[in-house]
């Protein structure tokens, strides 16, 4: 218990909150379509409340189920070996996808229909 406690606070939870930065990149990228200074505002704060709303309420827990799962389920040492590899993968996913964002541009990290025109 004590192991998934800490897992939590210190692996998981910090990143479904670089994924919410991430989230929030991709509102503020899309928030330049709208050209009305006001409307803009309101769309960004909408975006990102619901952004957080989701992580914290469905990506996390979300997360955190999947590998405690893994944890219940495996008896073997091949159980704690997935379980390394999804929050390796995790780590690898987020850093592949803050590298892309921060160097070649937003529109790196989203599908060719969501890109500003």
């Amino acid at each position: 218990m004590k192991t998934s406690a800490t897992l939590e606070r210190y692996y998981v939870l910090p990143c479904c909150l670089l994924l919410l930065n991430l989230c929030n990149e991709v509102v503020a990228y899309k928030g330049r379509l709208i050209h009305d200074a006001f409307l803009r505002t309101l769309f960004i704060m909408a975006m990102v409340l619901v952004g957080s709303s989701l992580v914290a309420f469905a990506i996390a827990p979300g997360l955190i189920w999947i590998v405690q799962s893994m944890r219940k389920t495996s008896r073997s040492t091949a159980g704690g070996l997935g379980e390394a590899f999804f929050l390796i993968a995790l780590g690898v996913l987020i850093f592949w996808l803050y590298y892309r964002n921060y160097l070649i541009g937003t529109q790196s990290i989203l599908p060719a229909t969501w890109r500003n025109v």
